[in-house]
């Protein structure tokens, strides 16, 4: 700490960075494969801002992103939104790759995939992060001896250097390992004993742990549940140096953001505020222009008409129609306000299914347990209709999606039993369905091999197209779409077999929000059953009737709305 200490007085006092000549900071025509990336740095090398002007991006031949702005702020706290397969994690996947020239005392930490199975403890897995002390030790040496050294900068180094001291590392990873949900016996347990859904909140404690100077998260919320959901949010709201979110869920979005950048039409538009805010925002200036189109096209519509009555009249007309004619070119010229684009609005369907008198499913007295291991539920009683709209919550490792098993019978009770109707059909999705595609097909080639008594192609289309995929992306190989397209597809297979009962188990993951909400749309104007598991606290309050609560081997249902769950537990979180 001595050492440290005497650093910084030295940062205090010294000399003032000569201004470095940025101009020929630039990246042109650079191919990182499958990426190609161009643009100009136009921060200042040693800002803490990244300023990117003429930022293009193609990945596999496919253009992305076209000469639009790349504008990240110290600071604040961005939320990346955009139809699925516009480009936003090809987008963090430049940054962290660093495509663009990110001066080097900015550390990037992109989380993408969970911490690789081993022997280490979680709580040691999250410690050994402190390797970014030793890295932070040799900047700060060469910037201590290069010539000019920015005191701002050293300033910044030596304060992330004293968030990593050794005395008070346990029990931060300890804490943060507590918030994601992990007990004192979890964190003492080896990486390898953990699925790959505890090994990515292991790595996204390591991400918090090391608090990098841009921090990186693609859908982070997909693995929680709604208490970790909760915790994080009141956790990154507080994060003070860059954060970039790709998240589907505008709960968490409008929690966490202080900016949104929306990719639309291949560019990156920038919008102050959270979620909501954007909406609104967003709004306002599209109500504004196209208040200015209208008038630029009705104006220019009278000039032409003025142009066609008179153009050839008398000598004095004819030279105030020619007068016209120049104003109408030189405003053509200066260029017009373009109509709104409006983005494809996707209308999702279930077919309709055939009805059953209730109750279609009874469970009774039913007891289950993994074997060696202590019973999940016990002596449960309850049924299910046509009618059911369901959402389970609770923690994880409660049982949620074991229960969902129980029903349709992918599981065997250990005491009791599960009665269904004989001609009771479920659709059950699950987030790793999208696991068993053959990615070599095309969406439409992939359902005809499901449904090989369907020998039309155009039936295909039409199934598959219900779910928002169109044109080429129907008839393309899947290796080439993107994770929310693929999902697409399975709820275009599912929807298929004509189910009388969904159940969902986190359906969100990798959609964007226009596909929840049109998702949701197709939920509630389906006639059959629904029991939902889902972190979305936004589709559960749009979907759900009953929230039904998983804990300690009984189900509870929960007097009150989503809403009013999520704030007892942000008052737990907070008493915690």
């Amino acid at each position: 700490m001595s050492r440290s200490k005497d650093r910084r007085k030295a940062a205090r006092r010294g000399n003032a960075a000569a201004e470095p000549d940025i101009s020929g900071l630039s990246i042109q025509d650079k191919v990182f494969s499958p990426r190609s990336v161009t643009g100009n740095l136009t921060s200042h090398p040693r800002s803490r801002d990244v300023h990117i002007e003429q930022y293009s991006l193609l990945y596999h031949g496919q253009e992305l992103f076209a000469d639009t702005t790349l504008e990240l702020n110290h600071g604040r706290r961005y939320g990346v939104i955009g139809e699925n397969g516009c480009g936003k994690s090809t987008l963090l996947e430049s940054i962290s790759e660093r495509d663009i020239p990110i001066p080097d005392h900015i550390d990037v930490f992109h989380l993408k995939r969970e911490i690789e199975p081993s022997e280490k403890t979680a709580l040691a897995a999250v410690m050994e992060v402190d390797e970014e002390r030793l890295k932070l030790e040799r900047m700060i040496e060469e910037c201590i001896t290069a010539e000019g050294a920015d005191s701002e900068n050293l300033m910044d180094l030596y304060e992330r250097l004293d968030e990593l001291e050794a005395d008070t590392a346990e029990m931060r990873a300890a804490k943060l390992l507590s918030g994601l949900g992990f007990t004192k016996a979890m964190q003492a347990k080896m990486c390898k004993d953990f699925s790959g859904g505890w090994r990515m909140r292991i790595a996204l404690a390591r991400a918090l742990f090391v608090r990098p100077s841009m921090l990186l998260l693609d859908e982070p919320t997909n693995h929680l549940d709604l208490e970790a959901c909760v915790w994080l949010e009141m956790e990154l709201k507080k994060y003070d140096r860059i954060l970039i979110i790709i998240s589907h869920s505008q709960d968490f979005l409008n929690g966490v953001c202080t900016n949104i950048i929306h990719c639309q039409n291949r560019q990156l538009k920038y919008y102050s505020g959270n979620y909501d805010q954007y909406i609104q925002t967003r709004a306002e200036l599209e109500e504004h222009q196209m208040k200015r189109y209208h008038s630029e096209q009705e104006n220019i519509a009278k000039m032409k008409d003025y142009i066609a009555r008179f153009g050839h009249g008398s000598a004095k007309l004819a030279r105030q129609a020619k007068s016209k004619e120049k104003l109408l070119n030189k405003v053509v010229a200066g260029g017009l306000t373009e109509a709104v684009s409006k983005e494809r609005v996707l209308n999702f369907r279930f077919n309709e299914c055939a009805p059953l008198p209730p109750p279609v499913l009874m469970v009774q007295n039913v007891s289950f347990g993994y074997p060696g291991q202590p019973l999940l539920y016990k002596d449960l009683d309850f049924g299910l209709d046509l009618d059911s709209r369901i959402a389970l919550v609770g923690p994880n490792g409660a049982g949620k999606s074991t229960l969902l098993k129980l029903i349709d019978g992918g599981l065997i009770p250990s005491a009791g039993q599960v009665r269904r109707h004989n001609h009771l059909k479920f659709g059950r999705y699950h987030q790793h369905l999208a696991e068993h595609l053959d990615l070599s097909l095309s969406p439409v080639q992939y359902m005809m091999q499901c449904f090989p008594e369907i020998n039309e192609v155009e039936q295909m289309r039409r199934a598959v197209g219900r779910f928002g995929l169109t044109g080429k992306a129907q008839m393309t190989p899947m290796s080439s779409l993107s994770d929310g397209q693929r999902c697409r597809v399975i709820f275009a297979w599912l929807a298929f077999t004509n189910p009388q009962m969904l159940l969902l188990d986190e359906p969100t993951n990798h959609l964007d929000l226009e596909t929840i909400d049109s998702l949701a749309d197709a939920i509630n104007e389906f006639d059959g059953g629904l029991v939902l598991v889902s972190h979305d606290f936004r589709l559960i309050s749009q979907v759900a009737e009953e929230i039904w609560v998983c804990d300690k081997g009984t189900i509870t249902k929960w007097d009150g709305d989503i809403l009013s769950y999520k704030e007892t537990l942000r008052q737990s979180v907070e008493n915690n």
